[in-house]
């Protein structure tokens, strides 16, 4: 427990360098200094650099996104409000370091780094989607991850860039492409798997976390390989 204070504080005091340094062990030895840290405990602390750092920054987001969506009227809502509010919360809790988000997602632009993004993104759309209550152990399950990916990382440039009061215009874009998807799905139904970029191999591989919780993957589980269209 007192590690994991120490690693949100020293996480906290990087966000101050990373607009300047970016995500480097240039930022995060100048955070160590600020708290009197000595530079071997932060590396002990984040013995993966600035990957590591940057996946508890995206943990700790959603961990936070979580937490405002449970305070939220869950159940009066339909699954597309519910999804579209998570999206909306994901950002605001990185929106007073939106500097360091886009730097992030510059780091994970790199080919050594594309895995871990990879992680990060499909977390936090899982995570979403347990928070609305989602139940599916079918192809649907991938599907609705493959589908929230796109609009979550569409919607995260769009909002990087916004000028917009109060990011309205990011809002606006977020429903478009809300409504977009869900006619696509409409039109695809059970066959809009396929047409997937992301296929169900790679979140499964992806997939991580206890069952029940975010994360986990039940289906994945239970399957031993794809399925084999019946020929005739």
């Amino acid at each position: 427990m007192a590690d994991e204070k120490q690693k949100l504080a020293l996480l906290d005091a990087t966000l101050r360098h990373v607009p300047f340094d970016g995500w480097s062990w240039l930022a995060i030895d100048a955070a160590a200094r600020d708290l009197r840290i000595d530079p071997i405990e932060a590396r002990r602390l984040y013995p993966g650099g600035p990957g590591e750092m940057i996946r508890t920054f995206s943990n700790e987001a959603d961990r936070q996104m979580l937490a405002a969506l449970e305070r939220l009227d869950l159940a009066s809502m339909k699954v597309r409000e519910k999804v579209t509010a998570g999206v909306r919360l994901r950002l605001e809790a990185v929106a007073a370091h939106r500097e360091a988000a886009g730097r992030a997602l510059a780091f994970f632009a790199m080919p050594q780094n594309a895995a871990s993004g990879l992680q990060c993104l499909y977390r936090t759309v899982d995570a979403i989607w347990y928070a609305a209550g989602d139940t599916a152990t079918d192809y649907n399950f991938y599907t609705k991850r493959a589908l929230l990916s796109g609009v979550y990382s569409s919607t995260l440039l769009y909002w990087l860039n916004d000028k917009s009061a109060d990011y309205v215009a990011t809002w606006e874009f977020l429903d478009r492409r809300i409504a977009e998807v869900l006619k696509v799905a409409g039109r695809l139904g059970k066959g809009v798997s396929s047409a997937m970029n992301l296929p169900d191999r790679l979140f499964g591989a992806l997939a991580s976390g206890p069952r029940g919780k975010p994360g986990s993957m039940p289906f994945a589980r239970k399957r031993r390989g794809p399925r084999r269209r019946a020929r005739g």
